[in-house]
């Protein structure tokens, strides 16, 4: 069972940053991919970004530009750079792993709340 622990949400200002933390209670090396997502009341949960073993990224295009995935090996830590925030940037966001044995877990979730 792999455990992934989220903080860094909060309530924010248009156009100013937030950076999101995810810590596995297992080596990073025993992951394939980290990836977060995220849920607007309303609408389904989306892809937002996703970093592989390797350290390839894919993003969304919404965020595209204004969002940074990177990972810390020696932590454990997958983090999500966020920066000129919009309202409709506004949702729950998740954190995602694959491990090498095929296995998805799931975050608890972190608010993050962008004001105009």
């Amino acid at each position: 069972q792999v455990q992934l622990v989220e903080s860094g949400g909060g309530l924010v200002q248009g156009g100013e940053s937030l950076t999101l933390s995810c810590a596995a209670s297992v080596s990073i090396f025993n992951i394939n991919t980290m990836a977060w997502y995220r849920q607007a009341p309303g609408k389904q949960r989306e892809l937002v970004a996703i970093i592989t073993s390797g350290g390839s990224t894919t993003y969304a295009d919404s965020v595209k530009g204004r969002f940074t995935i990177s990972r810390d090996n020696a932590k454990n830590t997958v983090y999500l750079h966020m920066n000129t925030l919009k309202p409709e940037d506004t949702a729950v966001y998740y954190c995602k792993t694959t491990t090498t044995w095929g296995a998805n877990y799931w975050g608890q979730g972190t608010q993050v709340t962008v004001s105009s």
